[in-house]
């Protein structure tokens, strides 16, 4: 599977904005963590790229829907399982076992957080935005009330790793890598 034929995948099954810069997102965000643990930036960013395939046209079946959908770019079944973890205990029973499962699971949520942020922000980015105005966010209820704070403290426990060091690595990934989701938000529409 390429890059080229999964984006063709995605945008077969999601035509909203957001969705879309959220796969990009998400997908950015899996190969930056890749490149740091010297894995296959090209699969973790495909699995982030496809992760909520099924969720704008079947959210009830969101996590349920997704393995027909990736049969059709002859999805692997690794693929799959990976897309599937990360919605464990909310839509899926299936639990995250490899650490770019865990990865994609605690990031996904936290992602949404980290833009709904950026957009309060006078600049509308990522870039300025420092640690301690995220954790600011994070500690709101009301404020992106839809990113689950339970999810994401789930994903930290999974991973083995503090709060502070999921919100700080994954800022920092966005960070890096918010020209080239806008680039391919804009290209992609």
């Amino acid at each position: 599977m390429n890059r080229e034929s999964a984006i063709q995948l995605l945008k077969k099954y999601n035509k909203e904005e957001f969705h879309i810069r959220h796969a990009f997102t998400v997908e950015q965000v899996m190969r930056h963590f890749a490149k740091k643990y010297e894995e296959d930036e090209d699969f973790w960013g495909i699995v982030g790229l496809l992760h909520d395939i099924d969720y704008e046209m079947y959210p009830d079946e969101h996590c349920q829907k997704a393995p027909q959908l990736l049969k059709e770019i002859n999805g692997s079944d690794e693929l799959i399982h990976a897309i599937c973890s990360h919605g464990y205990g909310i839509c899926s029973d299936i639990e995250p076992q490899h650490h770019m499962e865990k990865i994609l699971f605690a990031i996904d949520e936290l992602t949404g957080l980290i833009w709904a942020s950026a957009k309060m922000r006078p600049s509308q980015s990522t870039k300025d935005m420092e640690l301690s105005s995220l954790k600011k966010k994070y500690k709101d209820k009301k404020f992106a009330a839809g990113c689950s704070r339970n999810i994401i403290s789930c994903g930290a426990e999974q991973l083995g790793w503090e709060l502070d060091r999921l919100l700080e690595e994954t800022l920092i990934a966005i960070q890096e890598v918010e020209d080239e989701i806008s680039k391919n938000t804009e290209r992609y529409k």
